[in-house]
């Protein structure tokens, strides 16, 4: 793997420096930290703007980032790296995103034996930002692409169809003038089709049921994505966070405020999120067949 980030502009070395830093400081379980993506291969989005379909809409590449552990669960390692998150974020709207994983050593490496697809991937175009010099990754192996679609194909069918059920319940739920519970399964109908696009095109997918965070990881998949929670006003910033706030408060706070009108503007967007998600898997799969 390369080791230099002297190909991108002072700005985002001083960004990859400073989160490194913090990794070191707050994370000592960190043995390497790489750079991969769009990022590392230098086929990065600064900013884009447009207006589809009537819609002002825009799009950031994000720094994508694996932290490699040794000694410390991943739950308690990913803790960690959420809150250098909210160290980094000072002007979230203007500020290059930044989606941390993070995997154990041993896990790495029987991934790479394996030759999964986003691993090898990840160490073939990598960029090392930090290696404490104490691991070694081991030889990726060879990708067999028939194995990587059976793959796709098991992790899109899962995930796409666990997410139909849920879009089935929201409509059970708003039949029964069951708002709250309505907005509770059109979350987890538009976290799994997230998880669905996540998997089919990484082959990897760590536990996530923030909708801000698993809608960035996605985006660089198809330009079309940005389209289904365009957060360009408020009206559009209420209506997403009400959905993303669902997951914990449609359960437990009594006070949760959702109306007939919030599911009726809610729901054909989680609809176009299913109508997306379904055409680039397929055509993501069918890719990996012909490769």
């Amino acid at each position: 793997m390369k080791k230099s980030i002297a190909y991108l502009p002072k700005r985002k070395q001083e960004d990859l420096i400073f989160l490194v830093r913090e990794i070191n400081k707050r994370l000592p379980q960190a043995e390497l930290v790489i750079l991969y993506g769009s990022y590392a291969t230098g086929k990065y989005v600064e900013y884009d703007e447009r207006v589809e379909f009537g819609v002002p809409t825009s799009f950031m590449s994000d720094y994508d980032i694996l932290v490699v552990t040794q000694g410390i669960a991943n739950r308690k390692a990913e803790t960690v790296l959420d809150n250098i998150d909210d160290l980094y974020y000072k002007d979230p709207e203007t500020q290059t995103p930044v989606q941390f994983i993070t995997e154990d050593i041993k896990t790495l490496n029987r991934q790479l034996e394996e030759g999964r697809y986003f691993y090898t991937q990840l160490k073939q175009e990598g960029i090392i930002l930090y290696d404490s010099g104490k691991l070694k990754l081991t030889r990726r192996r060879k990708l067999n692409f028939k194995e990587i679609q059976q793959q796709a194909q098991e992790y899109f069918n899962e995930k796409f169809d666990r997410a139909i059920e849920f879009l089935e319940q929201t409509k059970f739920a708003y039949g029964r003038n069951k708002y709250v519970m309505a907005s509770f399964q059109l979350h987890q109908a538009a976290e799994n089709f997230y998880y669905a696009i996540r998997l089919v095109f990484t082959l990897r997918s760590n536990k996530q049921h923030n909708l801000s965070k698993l809608s960035s990881s996605v985006k660089k998949h198809s330009e079309e994505l940005v389209k289904v929670f365009p957060r360009n006003t408020e009206e559009e910033k209420r209506l997403f966070n009400l959905l993303k706030n669902a997951y914990v408060e449609a359960r437990y706070n009594p006070d949760f405020l959702v109306t007939q009108q919030d599911i009726d503007i809610l729901l054909p967007k989680v609809e176009l999120l299913r109508t997306i998600t379904e055409r680039i898997c397929k055509e993501k799969i069918k890719e990996y067949g012909e490769m």
